[in-house]
């Protein structure tokens, strides 16, 4: 098989065998097919509420693409579970270069004429620091949310989390978050029946 085949796309797929939270008992597995598409979702939606609410000037389309690709290293690192990802600033740093090495590799089982197009993904050095900082904090509402499943399905193992991930959201200043907050996240705990009876 030659390095000009289209494999990148097979690659990916192999996203929904990365499963996450792996150092705590969970009620329900994530793979990392199912973060990524939670992360698009809501970075999409924290676009749209900044651009209708709050005068921002999103391209939410633009941005719901690069929050797909904000974790693609993983497919071949695994998910590093984030107290030790963040252990120390050494340990962070080795991870970000692995991180790099892994989207490297990754544009290798893509055509030479659509890697620039990928790896523009991989970087997000076409994006403001407002457009990463969206994406970051999408990130963190989705580990948030998580937590919040987990805790209603009596997982105490998760409280520790919900506690400092809710600190962390807290000290972001953002006016999508802040809405999401007071507006949205009381919905992720609604049975089906609750949220049928809301049409």
């Amino acid at each position: 098989m030659n390095s000009n085949n289209n494999t990148f796309l097979a690659m990916l797929f192999r996203m929904k065998h990365i499963n996450r939270w792996s150092l705590m008992f969970n009620t329900q597995t994530e793979n990392l097919m199912q973060h990524t598409v939670e992360c698009a979702f809501i970075t999409h939606f924290l676009a749209l509420v900044g651009n209708s609410r709050f005068n921002k000037n999103y391209d939410s389309e633009k941005l719901c693409v690069y929050a797909l690709f904000h974790d693609v290293s993983e497919v071949l690192t695994g998910d590093l579970p984030t107290p030790v990802k963040y252990f120390n600033e050494e340990i962070k740093a080795v991870y970000k270069n692995i991180e790099s090495i892994a989207c490297d590799k990754l544009l290798t089982h893509l055509p030479n004429e659509m890697r620039d197009y990928y790896s523009a993904y991989f970087t997000c050095e076409n994006l403001s620091d407002d457009e990463k900082k969206l994406i970051k904090t999408a990130d963190k509402l989705c580990a948030y949310l998580k937590c919040i499943t987990e805790m209603n399905a009596s997982n105490k193992e998760f409280e520790p989390a919900l506690n400092s991930t809710r600190k962390a959201l807290d000290n972001i200043n953002s006016e999508e978050l802040r809405y999401f907050l007071d507006n949205c996240i009381d919905s992720f705990s609604l049975s089906l029946d609750d949220l049928k009876g809301t049409l």
